[in-house]
């Protein structure tokens, strides 16, 4: 099967909990020199898990010295416990989806199964929207559910991580890939902080979920 390459969506959307408050230690770090000892000041390395993923990310690769940079490198360096559908729990990535409701259900689909794997009857949570520009080509694998059923598998990541390793360690962009939760949907997954560009904070939403329906309930907040 030939390989096929595209630009990401542009702008791509992200949803992140508010709880997780913006801490802007990348955004005003001026050299590559400085990086380490700001990150060892500011705490970010007393976590050896964090330690490790930031020696795993080249110097060329990490952000630093422009707005929302933490935010970018916060996507790499703290990690789901087994990874996500594209990444293993070494490094992170940075996932957007190429409309803002597309990106609501993808956050929705974990939050309802955070609520069945407690017990909630619902769960609710606020989350704040970035918009980005995402820079390089990436693996398109758009519309091939059929030929990457491994990949595309609802409950298994193995696959998924494999390819998304594979082109980290190729010096890829990342992938394009369909979204399981909204049909018709682009998502999009960036292995490399370099290429996330002009991260921008939007509009605040709290998100509410049942855990025995798929009804979403999205209500954006007064700013």
């Amino acid at each position: 099967m030939s390989e096929a390459y595209a630009p990401a969506p542009q702008p791509s959307y992200r949803l992140i909990p508010s709880r997780f408050p913006p801490i802007g230690l990348f955004d005003t770090v001026a050299t590559a020199a400085d990086l380490d000892a700001v990150m060892e000041l500011a705490g970010w390395t007393n976590d050896r898990l964090v330690a490790e993923r930031v020696a795993r990310l080249p110097v060329d690769e990490r952000v630093y010295g422009r707005t929302n940079a933490s935010i970018v490198m916060a996507s790499f360096l703290h990690v789901a416990p087994g990874g996500m559908r594209f990444n293993g729990p070494d490094l992170g990535a940075w996932y957007a989806a190429a409309e803002l409701t597309t990106a609501v259900a993808e956050v929705a689909h974990h939050l309802r199964r955070e609520a069945v794997a407690t017990g909630a009857q619902a769960l609710s949570r606020q989350y704040r929207v970035y918009s980005a520009r995402l820079e390089g080509d990436y693996l398109d694998i758009r519309g091939q559910q059929a030929a990457w059923p491994e990949v595309y598998a609802s409950d298994d990541y193995a696959a998924g991580q494999a390819m998304g390793e594979a082109v980290r360690v190729s010096g890829g962009a990342g992938i394009l890939f369909d979204s399981l939760r909204h049909a018709g949907g682009i998502n999009v997954v960036a292995h490399r902080p370099r290429n996330v560009h002009d991260v921008t904070q939007g509009d605040h939403y709290e998100l509410r979920v049942e855990a025995a329906s798929r009804r979403i309930e999205a209500r954006r907040l007064a700013a």
